[in-house]
């Protein structure tokens, strides 16, 4: 039974990088995509591009985690959707700030606008992902005392 358990973590984050993958393309292609159609240098404009590409790769990752990473404990219950909204906006608070903070450092420096916007959207993506990670593992999808 332990060596289960010890098992099931690493495959989890197995499953849960190949899904984050999926949910990076949609993140940066949509961010890139409103940056290519509507390009802009201003901050509110870039949260707004920001925040519509997040949402919809944590659309995407709420649909394959609860139908595959964690299925055994995903009930589909209004709680948990409640607190994977909660965890999502947890973690699109990290992903903007990580993104601003970051474009806003290198914007300093210099770097040039689409290589800042994606190094931003890289790293914001990698925290938020980490971060998401553990809430929906013991906060959102965490397997009652009964399994």
């Amino acid at each position: 039974m332990k060596q289960n358990k010890r098992k099931k973590g690493p495959f989890q984050f197995l499953q849960f990088s190949v899904i984050g993958v999926s949910n990076a393309g949609i993140d940066i292609g949509t961010l890139n995509l409103l940056l290519l159609l509507f390009h802009t240098d201003e901050r509110g404009l870039l949260l707004l591009y920001n925040t519509i590409a997040y949402t919809l790769a944590v659309a995407n990752s709420y649909f394959w985690n609860a139908s595959f990473t964690f299925q055994h404990s995903a009930k589909g219950s209004n709680r948990q959707r409640f607190l994977f909204i909660v965890q999502g906006i947890v973690s699109l608070g990290v992903n903007n700030l990580v993104f601003i903070a970051s474009n806003t450092l290198m914007e300093s420096f210099g770097v040039p606008n689409w290589l800042r916007y994606n190094i931003a959207k890289g790293l914001a993506m990698l925290l938020s992902f980490i971060a998401s990670f553990f809430m929906i593992k013991y906060f959102v999808f965490k397997k009652s005392k009964k399994n």
